[in-house]
Formats: C-alpha cells, structure tokens, sequence
C-alpha cells in the first residue's frame, strides 16, 4: 500500500475531519442552509412535475414486464422504422420522374429498375439481420466484416443520414400540406422547425409511446394510396397495349435522338436519381435491439413488410404518373398533382379523398422522422461505447431513451434545415450520397464475409449473389450521384462526413492515450491479489458502527479504486476503523438488452465490491459493499448514501478524481466527473465528502 502514489495540495487532510464535524448530518452547515436546501427541492419538485407531463414518469428497471413494454412488435416497427422506406415514396419517384426530362412513358423501366432494387436492399439486409441478431446496422456491419476504420466512417455518414432523415422528411411533409395552402406558404419554414422540435420531445418519451401515436396515420396514408393505385391502374386497364406501343415509340424516339448510350444514360440518370426510395432500408437492421423476442424474426418479417409495401407504391406511384399524364405545377408536388387528376369529376367527395391523402402523405413524413430519431441515436451510442465519440452518448434516461442522443438528432436537424431552408431536392441529394456510403460498405462486408467462410456456409453462392448485387447496385448509385450532383451540393455532404470521421479519430485518440495512462493505475490490481509469502489474515477487532467509517466510491476493483483507498489510509492512518465501498452498475446502450444482460450487470457489480471486501477484511478491518443498478450514477449514489449513513453514523464519504497533464475542453467535455456532482448533492445533504485527487 505505501508504493500507491497520490499527489494532494499540502493540506493537513485530518483537520478537515474531525470526530465531530465527520458526522454525517450534524456536520456544522452555514446558516440559512435548510433554507437553501428547501428552496432546491421545491426546485427538483417543480422540475420533475414539469417533466413528467411533457416526458413521462421514470420507468423501473425492476419491472419484470420492463422489455415487453418497451419493444416493438413488427407492425409498430414497420410504423416506427419502415416509415422512413415507405414515405420516400412521396419524393423519390418524383425526383425520378423529373429526371427523365419529359420522356415520360420510360418511368415503367425506372419503375420496375426501383421495385427490382428494393427487393434486392431488403434480402441482403435480410442477411444481415440473421448474421447480427443483436442488431446488424452499418456501423456493426462495417466495423466487424471490414475495418474499424471503414466502421467510423460507415457509422459517420450513417448518423448524417439520419440527421437529413429528420430534415428531409420534415421538409417533404411541410410541401405535401402547404400544396393545399399556397397562400401560407411564407409560414412553412416555422412550421417545419416546430414540427422538428414537437418530434424531439416525443421522442424523449420512448420509443413505444412516439410509435402507437403515429400508427393511425401510417394507417391511414396506407388504405388511401392502396386504394389511389388500384383505382388508377384498374381505370386504365383498356388503355395498357396503347401504352407499351407508346412505350415502345418512345424508346425509339430518344434512341434517335441521344444514341443508345445516351438512352441507356437517361434511364441511369433518372434510375439513380430516385435513390432516395431506399434511403429507409438499413433502418431496420439497425433497431433490431428496440423489437420484440425473438428479434430476428421480428426485424425479417418488418423487412418484408417493407419491401412489398415500398416496392408495390413505387412502381404503382411511376407508372401511375404516365396512365394520368402528370406534369410538374407550381409549388405543388406530383402526388398532389396525380390525386387531383385521378378525382376529376369526384365532385365534394374528390376534394375530400385529396384532403385526407395528402395530409397523409405530410403526416407520414413526419412520422418517417422518427427513423432518424430512433436510429441517429442508437448509432451514436454503438460509438460511444466504442469510444469513438463521447460516452455520455451511451446513457440512457429515466424513460430509457438515448436523450442526449435524440436532443443531438433534433438540434443538428434544425441547424440542417437553416442552412439549406428546407430545399427537398438539395436535402435528397446529401440524404441519398451519405445513406448509399453505408449500404456500399456494408454490402461490400457482407461479400467479403461469404467468400471467407465458402467453407462452412452450405449456402454460400446464393447468399453471396444476394449481397453481390447489392453491392454491385449501391456502388453504382453512390458513384454516379456524386459524380452527377456533386456541384449542386453534393460536396457539401462529403466534406460534413469527413469532418465528423476526423473527429472522431480525434476523440478516439484522447479515450486511448487515457487509457494508457490508466494502465500504471491498474498494475496495483496485480499488487493485490497477489498473496504475500507467510501473509496470514488479521484478526478483525469487534465490529462497532459507531467507530469512524470511511466510505468510498468505486467503479470496479481497478487502479482509481484502489488509489482511492490507499489515500484514504496514508492520509488518514488507522483514523478509520470501518470501510464501506459504493458501487453503481450503470444501465447504458450496451448492456439495456434483456433481463439477461440487467442481471448480469448485477452480479458482476457486486462481484467487484466484495474484492475490496475480501482486501480489507484479509487486513483486519470490518468492510461491507452497497451496490446499485440504475442509469444515473450520482442519482444512485445519492439513493444510496441514507442507508449507509443509517448504520455507520460516523461515516465520512471518499471518491477519487483522475487528473490529467493537461486539462482541455477536451478532457472536460469527454469525462463526466461525477464525483464533483455527487460532493454538489451531499452538500445540501449535510454529508461531508473528500474528493482525493489521482494524478496519471
């Protein structure tokens, strides 16, 4: 113990404790104290009132239904992760349509091109959902199957989608409503940054709760377009061989006019301009953690649920578009255009069926937000935990959502639609260029891993087909929309992505060199657990709880702890007769998986108290573990400490604070320092704590 080296000011650390003032609540407190600490729980009342109306009441992580309430069946993941997929469907064939530059009729090969490639994306991802059943999103995928490296920068591009996500769709909604409102139209950028904001504040409710609110209108946008379609095609049904024969004069047409190969770059042109109809696909994969047991089931029948809803609307929405003729006008978009072709002569009940489709389709596209809300954060989180971005983004709140996460999603949507002023076609363009970084990398693991394991997979040539193709597609789209859109704001997004993958290389590099630095810590562990030859155990003296007791924080029989004790001991030598060790399990992103993982967490916590049990125990002195599980550690802590201070009145609390060479924004930004946040709360306890500083 004596080789534990800690640095303190020169401060004669005993007069700061003396046997009366270490008396947890009879401390001597200034006066006016119980005012001011009546006036901070009127404070936290208020607060917590406030925020159990708008956010809801703590969950309890004790509840044996906990994993049942909070998951997702795979009708509300279709609503809350598909609704991404299917609502691209109000902008992509859109962006495809007007792409072809008036060669209407050859919407039907981009149609069917569209509906083949969604089949395709889902199938593969379909895989990945079987190879990754804890969830599979392109972070994971790329990380594990190619490089950490290639994972940053998929899980980079992956957080900026869904970033756009939020915007895009928010934006897309605002032109389906405002198509019925021109003359509100100078309202609509305000309407859109409230929409953003109302969603963030759903969001921090759960994700179960912001899913059931949205399901009428999934369902509602569902039966009016299933019904617009089957009632266009089937009034058309006499018009069809006309229309392969002016499909065909078409196709000899603007083979006359552009060449083959300008025909064939017209259908490729206007094919990967509508890459925003896929942009929803990878959602899936990647919330696997959020459905219902059995999860892999789940996600694959919420894949197929897409794939057959997404591909029927796009192809139905293109080839739609040519039976009725439609032509762009105005602010309005091509959907509201279709539907008021389709009701001509519908009388009221035409101008109702218009209504209610089209505040469907905005509806929805809210609701399409929610992708990004659920997995923008569940992205940043796998990171965090991987520390490549800070790990105050693994925490969960009392609602058990990733808050920090969904306030980040939310703020950085806003900023997004300021600097583009919500213009759908800039945003598809950086929306679909980053979205299409992800599926080609993750694709591309996908094919690496069936080739390396040819041998063990019986069905290793169709499943690499299936991911081959997909590669092969997304390659495809992502080099010819960047090399076509790159000028018009494609740039842009390729800069925001490296930006953000330097950034966290940069963050990566401190959490490694700290850990370095926490490595000369950690060699006291080996120092002991490791018997000392002819060492026997000290006989223990009487246990009195009133004797002086010092209780300390730990995190894990780790260096930090132990220096923590040793200080306690060369500062204050045999003043205390009792050690109590506090330790919190914290819930995170990593391990809110099951009661499985919640259980474990329990066991290995109390595991890691009773070391330093057993240490002190070994040398004499009485010892005993309070341990906790929740997702905020100081709150646990402060739980905690009454029952502590309940039996060892006499007890004075220690917790030990890493300080590093040179403190930056950096090192204040990445480590949360909870210790200064626990020493804020048992001031206004009356509880006396040291905070001994750790030098590394």
């Amino acid at each position: 113990m004596g080789r534990a080296i800690i640095r303190t000011r020169d401060i004669d650390a005993r007069s700061l404790v003396t046997p009366k003032t270490a008396i947890a609540g009879s401390g001597r407190r200034c006066f006016g104290a119980p005012i001011l600490e009546g006036l901070v729980m009127l404070r936290s009342k208020f607060i917590q009132k406030i925020k159990n109306v708008f956010i809801g009441k703590s969950r309890d992580l004790s509840d044996q239904n906990l994993f049942h309430k909070v998951s997702l069946i795979a009708l509300f993941a279709w609503v809350g992760l598909g609704a991404d997929g299917l609502s691209s469907s109000c902008y992509g064939p859109q962006e495809a349509f007007t792409a072809l530059n008036g060669h209407n009729t050859l919407s039907i090969f981009v149609g069917l091109a569209s509906a083949l490639t969604v089949v395709v994306l889902c199938t593969s991802y379909s895989q990945i959902i079987e190879l990754f059943p804890t969830g599979g999103g392109g972070y994971i995928v790329a990380s594990k199957l190619l490089s950490p490296a290639s994972g940053v920068v998929s899980g980079s591009a992956l957080m900026i989608d869904y970033v756009l996500t939020i915007t895009v769709s928010v934006a897309s909604g605002a032109d389906a409503l405002f198509s019925l409102l021109p003359a509100w139209q100078p309202w609509k950028f305000w309407f859109e940054a409230g929409g953003i904001a109302g969603l963030t504040l759903l969001n921090l409710r759960g994700v179960r709760e912001s899913v059931m609110m949205c399901l009428p209108i999934f369902l509602v946008f569902l039966a009016t377009h299933a019904f617009a379609l089957v009632y266009g095609i089937a009034t058309h049904l006499g018009g069809l061989p006309e229309l392969v024969t002016a499909t065909a004069g078409e196709v000899r047409q603007t083979q006359a006019q552009l060449g083959t190969w300008g025909l064939i770059f017209l259908l490729l042109r206007a094919y990967s301009m509508g890459a925003g109809t896929y942009t929803g696909i990878e959602a899936v994969s990647n919330g696997l953690p959020i459905l219902r047991e059995p999860r892999v089931a789940t996600g694959k029948r919420t894949m197929n649920y897409m794939a057959v809803s997404l591909a029927v609307t796009v192809a139905g929405l293109l080839l739609t578009y040519v039976l009725f003729d439609v032509k762009p006008e105005g602010a309005k978009t091509l959907n509201a255009v279709l539907f008021e072709r389709m009701t001509q002569g519908w009388g009221g009940w035409g101008f109702a069926f218009v209504l209610v489709t089209l505040v469907s389709e905005g509806a929805l596209l809210f609701i399409a937000a929610q992708t990004g809300f659920l997995g923008g954060p569940r992205v940043l989180a796998s990171m965090a935990l991987d520390r490549w971005f800070p790990s105050r983004f693994a925490s969960l709140s009392d609602r058990l959502v990733s808050q920090n996460g969904v306030l980040l999603m939310g703020v950085a949507a806003l900023v997004v639609l300021v600097a583009t002023g919500g213009a759908v076609t800039l945003l598809v363009i950086l929306y679909s260029i980053n979205v299409f970084i992800t599926f080609s990398l993750s694709q591309g693991g996908m094919v690496r891993y069936w080739w390396q394991h040819r041998n063990e997979e019986p069905a290793w040539r169709k499943k690499l087909l299936v991911n081959g193709v997909g590669f092969g597609l997304t390659v495809f789209i992502l080099v010819s929309l960047t090399a076509v859109k790159f000028h018009e704001g494609g740039w842009v997004t390729l800069l925001v992505t490296g930006v953000l993958v330097g950034l966290a290389f940069l963050i990566k590099r401190h959490y490694e060199n700290t850990r370095n630095l926490l490595r000369r810590l950690d060699e006291l562990v080996t120092v002991a657990d490791a018997p000392v030859a002819g060492e026997s155990p000290i006989p223990s003296k009487p246990f009195d709880p009133q004797a002086r007791t010092a209780v300390i924080l730990v995190n894990g029989f780790n260096g930090l702890g132990l220096h923590t004790l040793f200080g306690v001991i060369r500062l204050f030598g045999t003043l205390y007769r009792n050690f109590v060790f506090i330790q919190v399990g914290v819930v995170d992103a990593g391990n809110f998986k099951g009661a499985s993982e919640l259980a474990h967490l329990e066991g290995h916590v109390k595991q890691e108290a009773n070391r330093y049990v057993e240490y002190m125990n070994r040398r004499g002195f009485h010892a005993e573990a309070f341990t906790a599980r929740g997702i905020d550690v100081v709150e646990e802590i402060v739980a905690v400490a009454p029952r502590v201070v309940a039996k060892y009145p006499n007890a004075v609390f220690f917790g030990g604070q890493l300080v590093f060479p040179q403190e930056t924004f950096l090192t204040r930004w990445l480590h949360n320092f909870a210790v200064f946040a626990v020493q804020r709360q048992f001031y206004y306890q009356g509880y006396p704590f040291l905070i001994l500083p750790i030098r590394v």
